[in-house]
C-alpha cells in the first residue's frame, strides 16, 4: 500500500537533471508531503571492477539461492524499501518521493532488480539510470544475502551494459564491504560528466556536460535537448546481455554461478 500524499509527484524532467547535476531528492518522514534536495560533500561510489565478491557470496550466487529479476515488481521493491525497519529512524522515502520514482520507472529510467525464494519477494534495490550511470536508491533484505545478490547482479548487468559509474550516494559498513570507496562531490561531478555519454541507442547529450553544477533550475532551458537521452535501458540490456552470456557459457542453467566467477575474477 503506497502512504498517502497531497503534494503531486515531482516532474520527472526535473526530477532526473537533478541527477544530472549530482543532486537528488530526500524527506524527513513517510507522510512528509515536502522534499529536499542534497548535494553530499562526501559520495560513495561502487567501481564496477573492484565488486568485492566474498567466497561465501559466491557461493550464495552459484547455488542459486534466489531467483533474481529484473523490473518484474517495480512498485514492490520501492514499498518494502519504504517500509519501517528495527532500529531505524523514519524513512526519507515519502508517499510523494515514491509515487515520483514510478513515475521514472513508468518512463523507462527507474530500475529494479528483484530476488525471490519459493515465489516470495525477499530482496532487492532500486534506482535511476541513464547514460553511462546508475544511482543506486535503496535496497532491502528479508533473507540472510537477498541485497548482496542483488547488488551483485546490477554490478554484473552494468558492466554487461558498458556502464562506468555506479553511485550509492551515502557510505555505509555494509557497502564498504561490498567494495564501496568514498570520494568527494567535486570528483564525483568530473566522473559524472564523463559518464553522461549515451550507451547506444540513446541519443547524444551535447551541451549537458557545460551545465553540470549550475543547479535543476539553470538547465531547465535544456529539457528539449535532453528528451530521449534518458531512456535509461543500460540495466534491462545489461540483464538480458549477463543471461545470454550465462548462456553462452554452458550456464544457461546456473546464471549465478556466471556471475560468481566474473565477478571473482575482477575483485
Amino acid at each position: 500500500m503506497h502512504a498517502p500524499q497531497t503534494q503531486p509527484p515531482l516532474d520527472p524532467e526535473i526530477l532526473l537533471l537533478a541527477y544530472r547535476t549530482g543532486i537528488f531528492p530526500m524527506a524527513d518522514a513517510r507522510a512528509d508531503p515536502e522534499v529536499f534536495w542534497v548535494e553530499p560533500r562526501r559520495r560513495a561510489i561502487l567501481p564496477l571492477d573492484h565488486f568485492h565478491c566474498s567466497h561465501s557470496l559466491a557461493k550464495v550466487l552459484r547455488r542459486g539461492t534466489f531467483e533474481v529479476t529484473c523490473n518484474r515488481a517495480f512498485e514492490r521493491v520501492i514499498a518494502e524499501c519504504a517500509a519501517p525497519r528495527r532500529d531505524e529512524g523514519e524513512t526519507w522515502i515519502s508517499g510523494r518521493i515514491e509515487a515520483s520514482y514510478i513515475e521514472l520507472h513508468r518512463r523507462g529510467i527507474a530500475h529494479s532488480v528483484e530476488c525471490w525464494q519459493e515465489g516470495e519477494l525477499v530482496g532487492g534495490l532500486y534506482g535511476v539510470g541513464f547514460d553511462r550511470v546508475f544511482c543506486g536508491e535503496s535496497m532491502f533484505s528479508r533473507r540472510t544475502d537477498a541485497s548482496k545478490v542483488a547488488l551483485a547482479w546490477l554490478v554484473a548487468a552494468l558492466r554487461q551494459a558498458g556502464a562506468v559509474l555506479l553511485d550509492c550516494q551515502f557510505m555505509t559498513d555494509h557497502l564498504a564491504s561490498l567494495g564501496a570507496v568514498e570520494i568527494s562531490q567535486s570528483e564525483y561531478l568530473e566522473r559524472l560528466r564523463a559518464a553522461q555519454i549515451p550507451t547506444e541507442g540513446d541519443g547524444a547529450a551535447e551541451g549537458l556536460g557545460e551545465g553540470l553544477g549550475a543547479g535543476v533550475a539553470g538547465l531547465a532551458a535544456g529539457l528539449g535537448e535532453a528528451e530521449g537521452l534518458a531512456a535509461g535501458a543500460a540495466l534491462p540490456s545489461g540483464f538480458g546481455a549477463v543471461l545470454a552470456a550465462a548462456a553462452g557459457a554452458g550456464l544457461s542453467s546456473s546464471p549465478g554461478n556466471f556471475i560468481a566467477q566474473s565477478l571473482i575474477q575482477t575483485s
